[in-house]
Formats: structure tokens, sequence, C-alpha cells
């Protein structure tokens, strides 16, 4: 009996956004995907304990997700290095050298799985990334994996075309990951339309972002994220902002936000960003100094692992209120008075300048 092939994903980083790819490619070998726990205040504190204060809540969460799934008793643990997503677009210092943080941090006796994706380099391309994920389980046939990756794709590319049809997050990974795609008949409209301008890994971990998505729901508020947009849209949006792509998450932030900036039916620009992190405080600032020229009302969130939920509400608040009362004030200037308009005779005045 051959022995089962078992890897195990930590619910941190880049999972938010590729792990419907994974679980499409993995499974279609024959690997038995097992994740990480949710993550809870004791995960942010074991990884917070691995390093030191300055390095960013999402590295801290990732680490805390590693040893989570060093309880679970995995061997195999999944820490690519995605280096550079597209020629000459790299990702930040601490994702370039994740599988490094981990062996270096974590003394436990596991197997790092950590392919390297790199195409700024020669011969780094998707399906070597791929080779080099699945060698440790001595699968190595190229067309077994080319059909593979097939298969993730086609798993992604579902939980995209449910996201941008306005799916929430949640429910459209959820039918992804059960091979099937459902487009709500109805896109639900509310009295204000919000664009949360962030990294998945920011926003979809609900303790880390202190579930966003609920508080706003709350208050009657439909959110937009960059996985509304497409590549194309976000490619614009950085155009718009008179910058050009440097960062491979910058589509998730400066790109977006140069879209939503220019969409006339949202009402404001809200920045979730983890304190300490370089590459999001400069794109954070371009993108203030830009919404106050385009005169569109923005809010600049940064969480670590010591926010208080209490003043994280009451900021959110206070920004969804003042953006209610402003789109009272448009409605009300917008009232039509034209039957009580007076238009003064003036032909008595133009006769006095009639020459003679």
């Amino acid at each position: 009996m051959e022995k089962e092939m078992i890897i195990g994903i930590p619910r941190g980083m880049s999972f938010y956004s590729n792990y419907p790819f994974w679980y499409g490619f993995f499974t279609a070998l024959g690997i038995k995907i097992v994740l990480s726990d949710m993550t809870t205040k004791q995960t942010m504190s074991e990884g917070s304990a691995l390093v030191v204060t300055e390095t960013c809540l999402p590295i801290k969460i990732y680490l805390g997700h590693i040893l989570n799934l060093i309880d679970k008793g995995v061997k195999n643990i999944f820490v690519p290095s995605l280096q550079s997503v597209a020629p000459k677009i790299y990702n930040c210092s601490k994702i370039r050298g994740l599988p490094d943080l981990v062996r270096n941090v974590i003394k436990a006796d596991v197997n790092i799985i950590e392919p390297t994706l790199d195409k700024s380099a020669k011969n780094q391309g998707l399906y070597t990334f791929l080779t080099e994920a699945v060698k440790p389980f001595g699968i190595t046939n190229f067309d077994e994996i080319k059909k593979a990756s097939k298969q993730g794709w086609k798993v992604y590319n579902n939980f995209l075309v449910m996201m941008r049809a306005g799916m929430s997050y949640k429910k459209a990974m959820n039918y992804a990951l059960q091979g099937k795609v459902f487009i709500e008949s109805s896109s639900n409209s509310a009295p204000i339309n919000v664009a949360l301008v962030s990294h998945g890994y920011n926003i979809y971990d609900d303790r880390a972002c202190m579930k966003i998505f609920e508080k706003l729901e709350k208050m009657d508020v439909k959110v937009y994220t960059s996985l509304q947009l497409t590549d194309e849209q976000m490619e614009e949006g950085i155009a718009s902002l008179g910058q050009k792509r440097y960062w491979a998450n910058e589509y998730e932030m400066t790109g977006t936000a140069g879209h939503y900036l220019k969409d006339n039916k949202i009402d404001g620009i809200v920045t979730l960003n983890a304190f300490g992190c370089g590459p999001d405080s400069l794109m954070i600032e371009r993108i203030t100094r830009k919404a106050k020229e385009a005169n569109k009302p923005l809010l600049s969130l940064t969480i670590d692992e010591h926010t208080g939920e209490a003043g994280f509400i009451t900021r959110l608040e206070a920004f969804i209120d003042m953006l209610y009362r402003k789109k009272r004030s448009k409605i009300i200037n917008k009232i039509s008075i034209s039957e009580y308009d007076y238009v003064p005779q003036t032909n008595i005045c133009d006769s006095l300048f009639v020459e003679k």
C-alpha cells in the first residue's frame, strides 16, 4: 500500500489569493491538503514570539500558522518563495525570503517545500515552479504536472468569475472548491458603496481585519475589492495615478485605488495596511494625495497584533456616518426648484444702454 501524500498549507500570505489554484493542482495529483486552523489570538502571539517586534503582522500570523500545522503532525509544509511574478515585478523582501525566515526561526523536524517563482530570471517560469513544488512527492512527469495545472486554473478561474459577479469571498471560495459555479441572480444594492483597498491576507483573515466585511455590512455598506476587477482595470488604475507597476502586489493597492477613485458609484475609499509594511506605506501615501485631488473621502486604517477593536470600530463608524451625511447633502442639493425660480424683467435695463 502506497503512503498517502500530504501537504500542509498555512492560512496566510498568498493563501488568500492563490488557494483555489493550489487546491485544484495538488488534488489533481492525488496530494491531500491539510490547512492550518483559522487565525486566533494564540496564532498571533505564538508567531510574534518568534521574530523581532518590527516584523509586519502578516508574517507573524503566517509563522503562527506554520506552528499550528506542526502541532497537527504535518511533515511537509508548503512555503513558496515568490520572488517575481512578471519581468521586473517583484515581491517584498519578506515574501521573497519566506522559506529562509521559516527555516531559521522554527526549529522542528519538518520538510519545508520551497519552490521558487522568479519570472525576472531565465528558465524560472511557472512550470519550473510547479515541478519543484511536487518533486518531493516523487512526481516528475511533465505532462501530468501540466494537466494538473489546468485543473488548478479551472478552480481559480471559477472562483474569480463568482467574485467578479459580486459574490462574497467565502461563498465564492466554497463553491469553487466544490467544482461549482453559481452566479447570484441579483446583486444587492446599498445606499453607500465603499472600496476596500488592501491585500487579501489583511482583509480576508477575520482575526487580522476584525471582520471588517461584517461590520460594514451591518452599516448597510456594499464593499468592493481588487477581486472584483480585471488585471487590465487595475493596470489602468496604476497608470491613472501616474505610476508604473514595480511591486507584485501593487494591483491590490495602487491599481485598485486608482480604478475606484474614478468610479462615481464609489462613495469612499478605506485602506487597510499592516503596521511596518514599507511598500504599502509608499503606495498609501500616493493614494491619499490622489484621493484629495479627486475629492474622494478616504480612511486609512493600520493594524497590528495590539490593535483594539473598539477604536477600530469607532473610526469606521465615524467615516461611514460622514459618507451618509455627504450623500444626503448631495441628494438635497439636486432637488429641482425651477418652478419657483424668479427671472427678473431686464428689458427696461437693456433700453438704458441703447444708443440713440
